[in-house]
């Protein structure tokens, strides 16, 4: 070894060679090393591939159009926009007038030679061999190229005539035809022939079908206004090539006419921010990534890959420590012809660093391969087809690096520990004397006390999360260091246990090398498990606490608003066949306009209602008609906001209880419902006979005792008086209120009424559903032949069942129960598999001096429990800290946020302090504390031979 090149070379041989005659161990740390390789690599692949090109996606937006033209329904006064023609606003500012609202024709802004194609939008609900299926309707000529790269064909053709049609591959499966076949929608006679299918390469999942322009939506909505339905609405765009393109300053000529434009020239090439007028525009800007979220997600993605990193280390150690100890020998050669520490060093090291070359050449090609194998169902996964396959190679090159940098961090320690040894003890085998460092385990104490100072100051300071979590894991990473210092505390229970858990106990005292970084793998694992699901535990409790039943246990309820309630009789028909239901109580809403209008109005035709909300049951804080009212930060003081919100019955905006989509809550039925809501209280169901309205909000109510619906038919009149401050015109209905005493919990209904006392008032009804009781709950069994049975009607139903809380976390919190188990048992039986090449001496002495067959069996199991045992124990407890901090930090931001909210006379629906619990996750601990470590013993038992060769006595 002549120099420092020819000393490696040689060192890098002896380490390929050792590497290949231990294939069992080389292949154990490879994989290790290379699957995390294989996972980061596929997904910079997959992520790459799929962001596209500026170009791709202009393409698959516009095809070969130079831009895209869309109204901004401001009735054409002049607009700002950004570059991309998504967000838009009014140059002007309109605060304290009507906001500009109105078509503008787009037509006339088109330069003069231009080549345009209508890009016409709508809905339907389309025939199938099911039923109906509700799909949007696209009138765009797909046989011209201009149209080429938005849609890609992918059999039969496009559609030339009026009676023809293709639809998404998607639409075809879901809905049972397929080309060839005819279709229609509801309440419209034609037919239309399906003659190709195709997709849409940003949104695959799409159930779209394609017509020529005016062959489907305009007849359509025709058919729909003669059944007396409301007009189907449809949006309009249109592409537009011309000659030179369009520049960013002729993007701003055509908005002030009142037109958004998306420019091919412009996404290809987008201006500075300080050339976008809208982004210096008061409460608008480019709000993409800032800098600082890029700082952050990179910090987050360095922790995650350093943690990778230390517990790939943690685990590969221990190999290269006993391929360095099974190779003393020639080791011991190396020294006793004249080679110096920094030769053992480099033997070792180049271990690590040929193990981490083969990692990561595999780990790539792998990845690559995966990646082209999977790429259709990566592309279906994300529901958009991969733009080119893109490989960067500096950025494979950095993950491949990874490796081989994880490999010489595992080969570090192993390495300085051979190159301590002396010739005469490697060449003999002899162990000689091991003492453990002093150091360490003050540096660790240094840091758990560091780090859980800086969590505590964290949580009850800070208010940032990564404060708690930086000190937790600086805490973490001192109990590791100390981990061979607390191995060799767990050592002096041995003198209570039987002769095999004691051997094993003393075995991993003595051999700490490999025992204590296979505790620390262990370690770390049940720590990150114990920390998110002593979280997401506490999270859950909070959930619970907080969680507001939108019916009964087990009750059901359906609406059905659109299409004027035609498909309510046959939903109330299909829940009562397939569900277990006790009561049915059927409900109607109020209507203004026709039977086809939106629940909320709007519409040639439409008006729509509201409850009437008296002035003086008005909350002061935010009553804008009461004399003296205005923003409340202004007129009262933090105590008198503070007083209202908490004592003031008109700004209690909890009563009520939840939600429903009918429009103020207001429902017409009969005593059912009260039955079905479980209304406890003869006074409604008397009052609903009597002909009165039953309320369960007292600011309904006026000093007359009756409540107003006021009906609204000129819904452009209305706002325009709501943007003048003053009351929507419109016929007032009076009709008497009894109100139910507080206590009963009503689920979102604030009104209800009789069809006969509605019918009294004037006023309008249409069906909208129904609410069940049930004998028990649904089985899933019969919930899913429900759903099949309303997806033939293809219409929007709106079904709930009840079910109380339900933790959508609680297979998440397994599945980290069960990744732990698996590092746990993973992390014991390599240092089992370690304990037992590295002991086979001991072994065979056993076995020499009269030891049954079974203690080498029962001896593995113990070894294999204790490593495991040692770490969940030290695990747990290190992972409860950050968790504890983390909720603390949660809860100190949730008490400050109401008590701004208090103070500034926000409400927002909050019945008092906010409850954040801590929740430590007992079943999950006992789980991992016994289960487990008992589980490995037991694996590591079953896998060991009982019998093991005797050594022969040199011959002397």
């Amino acid at each position: 070894m002549k120099t420092w090149f020819h000393s490696w070379r040689a060192a890098i041989r002896i380490a390929r060679r050792d590497a290949w005659r231990s294939k069992g161990r080389s292949s154990l740390v490879l994989a290790m090393i290379a699957l995390p390789i294989l996972g980061v690599s596929a997904l910079d692949l997959t992520y790459r591939s799929s962001e596209l090109s500026p170009a791709e996606r202009v393409e698959r937006t516009m095809g070969a159009a130079d831009a895209i033209f869309r109204d901004a329904d401001v009735a054409g006064v002049p607009i700002l926009q950004n570059p991309v023609g998504d967000i838009h606003t009014p140059a002007k500012d309109y605060e304290q007038q009507p906001w500009p609202s109105g078509p503008t024709d787009v037509t006339k802004t088109f330069p003069a030679g231009s080549t345009v194609l209508t890009d016409r939008t709508g809905a339907a609900k389309l025939t199938t061999t099911h039923g109906l299926l509700t799909a949007d309707v696209r009138e765009l000529k797909a046989a011209d190229p201009m149209t080429r790269g938005i849609m890609t064909l992918l059999s039969g053709r496009f559609p030339e005539k009026s009676d023809e049609v293709m639809a998404t591959s998607h639409f075809l499966e879901t809905s049972g035809l397929s080309v060839g076949s005819t279709l229609s929608a509801r309440n419209f006679d034609r037919t239309y022939r399906i003659v190709g299918s195709y997709e849409l390469p940003d949104a695959l999942g799409a159930d779209q079908v394609n017509a020529v322009p005016g062959a489907f939506l305009a007849p359509y909505a025709k058919a729909v206004e003669k059944a007396g339905l409301a007009r189907p609405g449809t949006t309009v765009s249109y592409l537009v090539q011309s000659s030179g393109g369009f520049t960013w300053n002729t993007v701003q000529q055509i908005n002030t006419k009142g037109v958004a434009v998306t420019s091919r020239a412009v996404a290809l090439d987008p201006p500075a921010d300080s050339e976008v007028p809208l982004y210096s525009k008061s409460d608008w800007g480019n709000y993409e990534s800032s800098t600082a979220a890029d700082a952050g997600a990179l910090v987050a993605v360095a922790t995650v890959v350093g943690l990778a990193m230390l517990e790939i280390c943690l685990l590969a150690g221990p190999a290269f420590a006993v391929g360095a100890r099974r190779s003393r020998r020639q080791l011991g050669l190396v020294g006793a012809n004249g080679g110096a520490r920094s030769h053992i060093r480099a033997i070792v090291l180049s271990g690590g660093l040929v193990i981490g070359v083969a990692a990561a050449v595999i780990g790539t090609v792998l990845a690559v391969i995966l990646t082209l194998v999977l790429q259709p169902v990566l592309e279906d996964t994300m529901n958009q087809r991969f733009g080119a396959f893109d490989v960067r190679p500096l950025e494979l090159l950095g993950i491949a690096l990874l490796a081989v940098l994880t490999g010489l961090l595992a080969a570090i320690v192993p390495a300085i520990t051979a190159s301590r040894q002396t010739v005469l003890a490697s060449l003999t085998g002899r162990r000689g004397i091991r003492r453990s460092s002093r150091v360490l385990p003050l540096v660790g104490l240094a840091a758990v006390l560091v780090g859980a100072a800086i969590a505590l100051f964290g949580s009850l300071v800070s208010e940032q999360f990564i404060v708690v979590a930086g000190g937790s894991a600086i805490a973490e990473l001192g109990v590791v260091a100390m981990t061979p210092a607390l191995v060799g505390l767990f050592g002096r229970t041995g003198r209570w246990l039987p002769l095999s858990p004691r051997l094993a106990l003393r075995d991993a005292v003595r051999n700490r090398g490999r025992t204590a970084p296979a505790v620390a793998a262990v370690l770390a694992a049940v720590a990150g498990t114990v920390t998110v699901s002593t979280f997401m535990a506490s999270s859950e409790a909070q959930s619970r606490a907080g969680y507001e039943a939108r019916l009964p246990y087990g009750a059901v309820s359906a609406f059905v608003l659109e299409e004027g309630g035609r498909d309510v009789p046959a939903v109330r028909e299909a829940i009562q066949r397939y569900l277990p239901v006790d009561v049915r109580a059927d409900v109607e809403r109020v209507s203004v306009g026709k039977p086809g209008c939106p629940t909320w109005g709007g519409g040639p035709g439409c008006g729509r209602y509201e409850v009437v909300l008296p002035l003086a049951n008005e909350c002061p804080l935010y009553a804008t008609g009461l004399p003296g009212a205005g923003d409340p930060s202004e007129k009262y003081t933090p105590d008198q906001r503070r007083k209202m919100i908490t004592e003031d019955w008109r700004c209690d905006s909890s009563s009520g209880g939840g939600w429903i989509s009918v429009e103020g809550g207001l429902l017409v039925g009969d005593e059912k419902v009260l039955q079905v809501l479980g209304v406890d209280d003869p006074g409604a169901a008397k009052a609903l006979a009597e002909g009165k309205i039953v309320a369960f909000s007292r600011a309904q109510i006026d000093k007359n005792g009756t409540i107003g619906i006021k009906q609204i038919t000129d819904i452009a009149a209305a706002d325009k008086a709501s943007e003048k401050g003053l009351p929507a015109p419109g016929k007032v209905s009076s009709v008497p209120a009894y109100l139910v005493p507080k206590g009963q919990e009503s689920y979102g209904v604030i009104a209800l009424m009789t069809p006969a006392t509605a019918k009294a008032a004037g006023l309008s009804t249409l069906p909208a559903g129904a609410y069940f009781s049930t004998e028990r709950l649904p089985d899933s069994e019969q919930r899913q032949k429900l759903e099949g049975e309303l997806a033939k009607l293809g219409g929007n139903v709106e079904l709930h069942v009840e079910e109380g809380f339900v933790n959508d976390d609680s297979l998440f919190l397994i599945a980290l129960a069960v990744f732990a188990g698996l590092v746990t048992i993973g992390a014991a039986g390599i240092a089992t598999g370690l304990a037992q090449a590295d002991a086979e001496a001991d072994l065979k002495t056993l076995a020499a001096v009269g030891a049954p067959p079974r203690v080498r069996r029962t001896l593995s199991g113990f070894q294999c429990g204790v490593i495991a045992a040692m770490g969940v124990i030290l695990g747990s407890a290190a992972g409860v800290l950050p968790a504890i901090g983390l909720r603390l930090t949660e809860e100190r931001e949730a008490i400050r946020y109401y008590e701004q909210a208090i103070r500034q006379g926000w409400d927002n629906g909050m019945s008092g302090p906010p409850y954040v619990p801590i929740v430590i996750p007992w079943e999950t601990l006992a789980g991992l504390l016994i289960a487990v470590p008992l589980g490995a013993a037991l694996l590591a038992a079953l896998v060991t031979r009982s019998r093991g060769a005797l050594a022969r006595r040199e011959a002397t």
